[in-house]
């Protein structure tokens, strides 16, 4: 019986499957659940991914992002059939730098644009003021200069989801307008929020990125 090319487990006649002709070494099984994009690990269509020459899958964009990352001139875009889908195969286009011909003379260098797509995921390394890991053009929001993903575009007391027009911001630590009037309305003035944002502020950038959460001093807060 066939491997997984994915997960390196067995490909029983009756698992649901797709057969993909891999750039590396020809054609290869990988369970339907395990036919992934490597990097966002986002499901993957049978009209639409791509297979790297170490047969690794990727959607279109990450793929055009890797390409880029690793400066990679040889590359190959798979398209193949589903064996449960009634479309007709696409067969595997590569394309690879020409060989040195017979007098040694070396090849021309391949180039190619980046594509829009590729561009959305690259494009400037902003840094977010959350997390301080890269905050790439499709997944960031930024206001007052700063860059933030969308995922810790959050309230710091309550946790709730903010918008560019529905925030309130104090020494660079974000809340919603409910929770930032509410503890306002505690002590009639701003010197203990001010005092926590400066505290909450100092753990933030004491902390290293890979560890740094995003907390909320009130689990069971909400808007």
């Amino acid at each position: 019986m066939s491997k997984c090319r994915a997960c390196g487990k067995t490909v029983y006649v009756m698992d649901q499957q797709v057969k993909v002709n891999f750039a590396s070494d020809g054609d290869g099984v990988v369970h339907k659940s395990c036919f992934r994009c490597r990097h966002c690990n986002a499901s993957l269509q049978v009209s639409n991914f791509c297979s790297s020459v170490d047969g690794a899958l990727y959607c279109k964009p990450h793929f055009n992002q890797h390409q880029i990352h690793t400066n990679n001139t040889t590359y190959a875009n798979t398209n193949t059939k589903d064996d449960n889908d009634s479309s007709s195969a696409t067969k595997s286009t590569s394309f690879q730098s020409p060989a040195k011909s017979a007098n040694n003379i070396p090849p021309p260098q391949l180039t190619r644009s980046p594509s829009k797509a590729a561009t959305m995921f690259s494009g400037t390394q902003d840094k977010c003021a959350t997390c301080a890991k890269t905050a790439y053009p499709l997944e960031k929001v930024t206001v007052e200069g700063q860059a933030y993903h969308k995922s810790c575009f959050k309230c710091s007391h309550g946790g709730c989801t903010i918008s560019p027009s529905n925030y309130a911001a104090l020494e660079g630590v974000l809340y919603c307008k409910h929770h930032f009037s509410q503890l306002f309305k505690e002590k009639g003035s701003y010197n203990h929020i001010m005092k926590s944002a400066s505290i909450k502020r100092t753990t933030a950038l004491s902390t290293p990125p890979e560890s740094q959460p995003i907390t909320s001093s009130d689990p069971h807060a909400s808007c």
